[in-house]
Order: C-alpha cells, then structure tokens, then sequence
C-alpha cells in the first residue's frame, strides 16, 4: 500500500501526488548579508530523524504544504498549508 500524506485540503493522499521541493527554512531578512544569503540559498542540512520540507500537491489542490517528517522512518509527523503558516509567523 502507498504511504499517504494528510493534506489538509484534500485528506489523506498518496504520496505519489506529492512533488518534495526541499527544506522549509526561514527566510533571511530582505536587508540580510550576503553570507546568509548564501547558506540560505546553497548550504543544506541532512540530518537523521525530524525534518521539514516544502511539499507541492502537485496531482491534487495544487498547494504547497510544510511536512514533517523523520528521514529514518519516513513517517509523517504533520502537516500543514504552508501560506497559513507564513502567515502565522509573520503575526510574530
């Protein structure tokens, strides 16, 4: 059976209507310097256990979500619409 992912939009899902698009980081400030720039844009972590990662509902409601998952197991923690989230963390 394919593992499914709980969209919030779309309920449980297969992954396979799924695109990863990478590590849900947080952007740095528009006046940030040049060196975080480039960790944000070119340094990675690839860590073992708990992650999160930009996910595109690309065969379903089209929205990018953040999932948490861990790259052990490849279980899915949660997830979430990834605009309420921005949204959300703007509010702080």
């Amino acid at each position: 059976m394919a593992s499914l992912v709980p969209c919030p939009n779309c309920g449980r899902r297969p992954k396979e209507e799924f695109t990863i698009k990478g590590a849900a980081l947080s952007r740095p400030e528009a006046d940030a310097d040049s060196i975080d720039w480039f960790d944000y844009v070119y340094l990675r972590e690839n860590p073992r256990g708990a992650y999160e990662e930009y996910w595109h509902h690309t065969s379903g409601c089209r929205r990018w979500l953040v999932v948490a998952r861990d790259t052990v197991t490849h279980e899915i923690a949660a997830c979430c619409d990834a605009a309420g989230r921005a949204r959300s963390e703007a509010r702080k």
